[in-house]
């Protein structure tokens, strides 16, 4: 049973006042309740809660605003530059459209909104700013990072024990809480414009990034990349052998010197080895 049925439902039944045990079983009650958080009419659950100073609905709905108002927070809270960009209003209408089509799945709040950048993507109102889904993703990437057990990452040392012929073959990945986020847009300068950054205003003409996201000891970070080294990071974290995954990032930065970007990569501390090349 999810987050959603049994945590807030089983809160939602001590809040909305005593209920008629009689009315419903357990089960039933759970799935009234969720049903009527997400907004739907359930006259049923009104006529099963008792309730001697308010009225059982308006008892039932402070208790929706109030279950709605505290995932909206905690929406806010992981995508806070979006936040930042759209406005609190605009903000709330679009994270509650999100929380009743994708209620949380989990007790911990901090985990919902995986889905929220594609949501972010096909939601009609936020169609006029294109780079709001990018924006999401970012958010999200940060958050994971954040959240990220502590561990440390593959080390240029470990790889220098290894014979010349044996690197072309070797596959690595970027490691957990690491990610790539890219974009047609200017990410870098949206996120600092909303969190305290030293600039002035975003052209959003100004052309493309590639945003490396990472831990660190206590919070995340993020970093440009060259497209070169994006491209590299990018396929050795799809799978490609080291040997390809050069080659794939050479079509996109001709000239790319392979070691210098392997090195860049291991100076972030953002690669591990796969689980069939352990090192």
């Amino acid at each position: 049973m999810s987050a959603m049925d049994a945590g807030a439902m089983d809160a939602g039944a001590m809040d909305a006042g005593t209920m008629d045990a009689g009315a419903m079983d357990l089960g039933a009650l759970q799935r009234a309740f969720r049903a009527h958080l997400l907004g739907e009419a359930v006259p049923e659950l009104v006529v099963a809660t008792v309730s001697d100073r308010i009225p059982s609905a308006a008892r039932l709905r402070v208790h929706r605003h109030h279950v709605l108002g505290s995932l909206t927070a905690a929406l806010g809270a992981t995508f806070s530059t979006v936040r930042g960009v759209v406005g609190d209003d605009f903000f709330a209408g679009m994270a509650r459209a999100f929380i009743i089509q994708a209620p949380p799945r989990g007790p911990v709040l901090s985990e919902h909104g995986a889905g929220f950048p594609g949501f972010v993507d096909s939601w009609p109102p936020a169609g006029g700013l294109p780079y709001l889904a990018d924006v999401a993703r970012l958010d999200w990437a940060l958050t994971l990072a954040y959240n990220a057990p502590a561990a440390r990452g593959l080390t240029a040392d470990r790889l220098a024990s290894l014979p010349p012929e044996a690197l072309a073959a070797l596959r690595l990945a970027l490691r957990a809480g690491v990610a790539l986020v890219s974009s047609a847009y200017p990410l870098d300068r949206i996120w600092a414009l909303n969190h305290g950054g030293q600039v002035e205003g975003v052209d959003l003409d100004a052309g493309g990034v590639d945003l490396l996201v990472f831990p660190r000891a206590e919070d995340a970070a993020f970093v440009r990349l060259e497209a070169g080294v994006a491209a590299l990071a990018a396929a050795l974290d799809r799978g490609q052998p080291l040997g390809a995954a050069v080659e794939h990032a050479r079509l996109r930065q001709p000239g790319l010197d392979a070691g210098a970007a392997l090195g860049r990569l291991l100076s972030l501390d953002a690669l591990s080895a796969s689980a069939d090349n352990p090192l």
